[in-house]
């Protein structure tokens, strides 16, 4: 795995070895059938959803706008993660820092994308006569742009001073995928650095979106609880409620990950907590928008009409 271990450089690294599902030929049949199913099915629903959204005027507002852009950054991180894993468990030191740079920069933009959509419910909620003067087209693409753009600075400088460590022979990772801290962690050279820029960007990229959500939804819940109509309160629920679903599933998940870590020394049940992280969300997601919104239900019943018509 090292061509010259006296140099110890990062050049001398040829590849990485990934977490095993199993052994077992026949469960290895199965979990390769099961996680080609949920990639296909993560795929395709996400895309189902891009589709109603450019297809029905409609859903030609922000909120699905937004929706529209999760659906597409899903399809991403499921590539990202669920391909490398039904190829093979080694991956090569260049894919290994591929697969961190686009996992970070799709975990990013799902991160900023939800805090925007929370935004949006705020707004609409909130400020209603106003909605369309704040949530012009003009504000949502500047959200997409710098939200992308700052999510793929952060991917590229990630990347970037991950090339200056040296690694020693033992370079299993203990996931199913690369992940940037497993990989800090198996750096022979001096990683403070490093863990400085990860857990600030962090910090950073997740605390505030974070707290743009938690802010938002104060301001929504105390607003509905204001209002004196049953029926208001019902609709200003539900316009949220699929939004809400899906942003207690990512976090839940998220923060499940990194108290899996503290409190368990099992690598395996650490990797598992990360595949429903990285995996089970990004599958979950159209299920929820289908199944709790009506106006998205509405569009894909026109969707499939003219595809069957077709």
């Amino acid at each position: 795995i090292i061509n010259n271990m006296e140099s110890r450089n990062h050049t001398d690294v040829s590849e990485f070895l990934l977490m095993r599902l199993t052994a077992d030929p026949e469960l290895k049949t199965i979990f390769f059938s099961l996680f080609l199913s949920m990639y296909l099915v993560t795929v395709l629903g996400n895309l189902l959803i891009i589709l109603a959204v450019i297809s029905d005027s409609h859903l030609h507002t922000p909120m699905y706008f937004f929706l529209s852009k999760l659906s597409f950054t899903d399809i991403c991180l499921s590539t990202t993660m669920i391909a490398k894993i039904l190829v093979n468990v080694q991956i090569t030191y260049t894919g290994c820092l591929t697969q961190i740079c686009f996992a970070l920069i799709f975990v990013s933009c799902e991160n900023f994308l939800l805090g925007a959509m929370a935004y949006d419910s705020y707004v609409a909620i909130c400020h209603p006569l106003r909605y369309t003067v704040i949530m012009n087209p003009h504000l949502c693409a500047i959200l997409i742009l710098i939200s992308l753009s700052i999510s793929i600075a952060d991917a590229l400088l990630h990347s970037l001073i991950m090339l200056r460590l040296s690694f020693c022979t033992d370079l299993e990772i203990s996931l199913f995928f690369c992940e940037a801290v497993q990989v800090i962690k198996l750096a022979c050279s001096d990683t403070l650095i490093n863990n400085i820029v990860l857990y600030f960007a962090v910090s950073i990229l997740g605390g505030i979106p974070l707290s743009g959500i938690l802010f938002s939804y104060t301001q929504i819940v105390s607003s509905i609880l204001r209002m004196p109509s049953s029926s208001r309160k019902y609709k200003a629920f539900s316009t949220c409620g699929s939004h809400l679903s899906v942003v207690s599933l990512f976090y839940g998940t998220a923060f499940g990950v990194y108290i899996s870590s503290a409190v368990t020394n099992s690598y395996r049940k650490i990797a598992v907590a990360s595949m429903m992280y990285t995996v089970v969300t990004p599958m979950m997601n159209p299920f929820i928008y289908s199944l709790r919104n009506k106006d998205m239900n509405g569009a894909l019943r026109k969707l499939f009409g003219r595809i069957s018509f077709l």
